[in-house]
Order: structure tokens, then sequence, then C-alpha cells
């Protein structure tokens, strides 16, 4: 499911960070920016309804990234970072 864009395997729903442990970054591929965005997903062969991964955008990827999760039927919201509330039983951003 990965594209030259999309975020790298090991990143999508994770944290990373350029310095700092609490510093969540964009998880597009190759980016370091700051996150600002939480973008929710779930893919319903895999995933029970209620469940919801998370991808973490800056300001320049987040409409990349919210398209590539939507042709694919798995975006389920967009939420900037500081209102985020992670619904029980999800993976943290």
């Amino acid at each position: 499911m990965n594209s030259p864009d999309s975020p790298a395997p090991d990143s999508p729903g994770s944290a990373r960070s350029t310095g700092s442990a609490d510093a969540p970054t964009c998880s597009a591929k190759g980016c370091r920016d700051a996150a600002a965005w939480v973008l929710a997903w779930n893919n319903p062969k895999l995933h029970t309804p209620e469940r919801r991964k998370t991808w973490l955008a800056c300001e320049e990827h987040r409409e990349h990234l919210s398209q590539f999760l939507g042709v694919r039927g798995f975006l389920k919201d967009v939420v900037e970072l500081d209102e985020w509330v992670q619904p029980e039983g999800s993976e943290r951003p």
C-alpha cells in the first residue's frame, strides 16, 4: 500500500521526533516537520469498525495523505493535533 510519497512502513501512526521524544512529526516519508494534524483511519478488511489507526501530518502533507487514505476508503477523520481525543481501543498518534 506504500507509494513513493506515502508514510514509511514503520511510521504510520507513530510519533517520530526531531530531537525530542515528545515532539510528534509528520508521517509522510522523509518529512521531519512538526505534525499539526491527526488522520484517523481504518482498513475495514482488517479492523473492527470502531478501531482507529493514525497517521500524523504537517500542513504541507495533510491533503496528500488524506487523499491517499481517502481513495482507498480508509480515511475516517482529520483533526487538529491539539484537539485529537484518542478513541478507546485505538492506536496512539
